[in-house]
This record gives structure tokens, C-alpha cells and sequence, in this order.
């Protein structure tokens, strides 16, 4: 049958978790974490997508995209991307509606590779066998202890780079970035990440002090609205020091943007939030492009494919609260062994299979 079966069932749910520890950086606060899951079927087969959003986002889903995919093919998979973000055109594409759209587009590029009894990293050709990941927390809400424990591990069980969140109070910035250094060791690669915190001047003075510490990367120093104050950083901070951004973008045209004005030494992209996997190869064809390295924003278990296959990519982010999530809700995820993802080619699709009943106690 393949390719021939059209997509007859939907189900879509919103499921929030509470954070293991009250979590900041240096913009924003939280406690929990919503995840919304997407099954599509055709035939015995059923693709399973999801993306991080808010919980209004399931029912966008249900009665705006869905309609749309309902009898179609996963084989037009390109037609329906361009049919659902027409249909949202008066909600406005981005936010909520693109990360919908991102659902469902995983949704049908599993769907398709299972119809086809092959693996998606098969089904689209791989670039590489595995990819690196780095430990992604140390938020701001952490004390010093719970700080150097989480980096240090990650070190201690084989992954050589890890990131800290800075710029909620950025004088205290260079004595936690000391603390990360102490934790870690002198070898192993460290990243900050200030969620757009710091202005301009702040951010050239954080660069310098940074750097000291043998810091690597500097991801959003400045808010990625403010294309030119990321040019003015990444020309002017020390040369070790990659500036990164991009996490926020909803389409390639934001992308381009970033890269068009030499914005960023890395472009960050995450298909939860870019309208899937269409969305996010649009993004690796313009790192491809402008000559640019590609990195990805959380969700690890779906970007371990995606940067496998996308020949610019060359790390992943290895999230603490969505490497929880995803391994509460799904059974199948890659886990990284000496620092690195390999996704299992043997698995269909994306390889998950989702754990209803544990996700049952969560859902809203």
C-alpha cells in the first residue's frame, strides 16, 4: 500500500510538566513545560510529531490544519506545508501557528518513512552517522552547587562542550561563567547563553570577560531583533568567542536575514518552532548557502535526524527539561554515547513510539 494510504485520523493533545526545579534565564521564569503531541494515520500506520508550545496550540491543530491534511497523501507532504500556512494567514503564520504546523509536518515525515517501512534518516539520505551534542542548563535560577553538578556531569559522562544561561543579573555573570570553568575542567568546551539579555555595551563587556574564561560561545547576546547590534558583537568580540542565534526564527526568511547581514559565526534553527521538518531543511539549505554552520535548538530526540541529515549542522542541544520530557513520553529516543547521537537506522520513522499512558497524568 506505501504512499498510496491517505491520512484519515488525527489525535492531538497538550500535555504540561512541571519542572524537576524552578527554572530562569535571563529573560523569563518558568515552572513547567508544555509539550503538544500529534498522531496522524493512513492505514495501520500512525506518524507521531509534536513540538513545545502552548496548550491553545492543540486545538489550532485539530480545527484549522487538520481539515487540511484529512484525505490527503504524506507523499504531498510539500503542498500540504504550503496549504497549512496559508490557512493561517489570518491568525498571523508566526508563534503558536507555525509551531503547529511544525507538528503536523513531523507528523507526516514520520508517517511517510513508516508507510515506507524505512527510517526517516533513510528515507531523506544521510549526511553523517552521528552528530555531537552539548549539555544545555545551568539556568540562572541555580545555586552554585546545583550549577557545577549538572555541568560536571554532563563532562564526566562523555559530552565535552555544555552551556550556562547568563544575563539576569550580569554582574554576578562572571563569577557563575568562573564556577561553570571550575566544574568542567580546563578541557571541555564552555557556551553562555543570555536570551537576548544585554544590551548592546553590555554585551561587548560580557564578550571580553568571557572570553578570559575561555568561554567559546555566545548565543543571543544581544535580542535577535536587533540584527545589527549581533553584527556589531560578533565584529568586535574576540576571535575564540562564536556568536549564535536564530532559535526564534518562524521561517527560512528570518533566517536569511541573520545570515544575509553576517550576523551570526553559527545559525541555530529548531523545526519545533519553524514549521518542522520542511521548515528546518529550508533553514540547512541557507546555512548551506552562506557557508554557515548549523546548530539545533532543543528538542534532541527529533534534531539527532534532522542534523544527521542536514550537511551543515555540527552539534545539537542536548536540553535538560526536553531531554526529560522526551524520555517520559516516548520510547525509542537517542540517547548520546561519548558526546555524541546516533539514530538508530533499524527504527521506522523517526523511531518513537509514544508512551500514552505515562503521558496520560499530564495531560490539560
Amino acid at each position: 500500500m506505501g504512499l498510496n494510504e491517505t491520512i484519515e485520523r488525527l489525535e492531538v493533545n497538550a500535555y504540561r510538566i512541571p519542572t524537576d526545579f524552578p527554572e530562569s534565564d535571563g529573560t523569563l521564569e518558568w515552572d513547567s513545560t508544555t509539550i503538544i503531541v500529534v498522531e496522524l494515520g493512513a492505514g495501520h500506520s500512525t506518524g507521531i510529531g509534536y513540538t513545545y508550545s502552548h496548550g491553545c496550540c492543540a486545538p489550532l491543530v485539530r480545527e484549522t490544519l487538520f481539515p487540511i491534511v484529512r484525505g490527503k497523501s504524506p507523499a504531498m507532504a510539500a503542498e500540504i506545508w504550503n496549504d497549512m500556512n496559508v490557512a493561517v494567514r489570518n491568525l498571523g503564520r508566526s508563534g503558536i501557528p507555525s509551531s503547529g504546523i511544525a507538528a503536523v509536518d513531523i507528523a507526516l515525515w514520520d508517517l511517510r518513512a513508516r508507510l515506507l517501512g524505512t527510517s526517516f534518516i533513510n528515507l531523506i539520505g544521510a549526511a553523517r552517522k552521528e552528530i555531537p551534542v552539548y549539555g544545555s542548563g545551568g539556568f540562572t535560577s541555580y545555586s552554585k552547587d546545583q550549577l557545577k553538578k549538572q555541568l560536571g556531569q554532563w563532562v564526566a559522562e562523555g559530552i565535552s562542550m555544555v552551556k550556562m544561561k547568563v544575563g539576569r543579573n550580569p554582574e554576578a555573570d562572571p563569577a557563575r561563567v568562573l564556577w561553570a570553568r571550575d566544574a568542567i575542567g580546563a578541557d571541555a568546551q564552555l557556551f553562555v547563553d543570555a536570551n537576548g539579555a544585554y544590551n548592546r555595551k553590555q554585551a561587548l563587556e560580557k564578550a571580553e570577560q568571557f572570553a578570559k574564561l575561555n568561554v567559546t560561545w555566545f548565543e543571543e547576546p544581544v535580542t535577535s531583533d536587533d540584527v545589527e547590534g549581533l553584527r556589531l558583537i560578533r565584529d568586535r568580540a574576540p576571535e575564540q568567542i562564536q556568536i549564535a542565534a536564530g532559535e526564534y526564527d518562524d521561517d527560512a526568511t528570518q533566517a536569511r536575514r541573520l545570515v544575509e547581514h553576517g550576523a551570526v559565526d553559527v545559525l541555530q534553527a529548531d523545526a519545533t518552532r519553524c514549521g518542522g521538518i520542511t521548515g528546518f531543511l529550508q533553514a540547512a539549505a541557507l546555512a548551506d548557502a552562506f557557508h554557515v554552520p548549523l546548530s539545533a535548538h532543543t528538542a534532541p530526540a527529533l534534531h539527532a535526524h534532522l542534523c544527521c541529515a542536514a550537511p551543515a549542522a555540527i552539534h545539537i542541544e542536548y536540553f535538560h527539561d526536553h531531554v526529560r520530557i522526551e524520555e517520559m513520553f516516548f520510547d525509542g529516543v537517542c540517547k548520546p554515547e561519548k558526546g555524541r547521537c546516533r539514530p538508530d537506522p533499524k527504527r521506522p520513522g523517526l523511531g518513537l513510539d509514544f508512551k500514552r499512558l505515562d503521558a496520560a497524568k499530564f495531560k490539560i
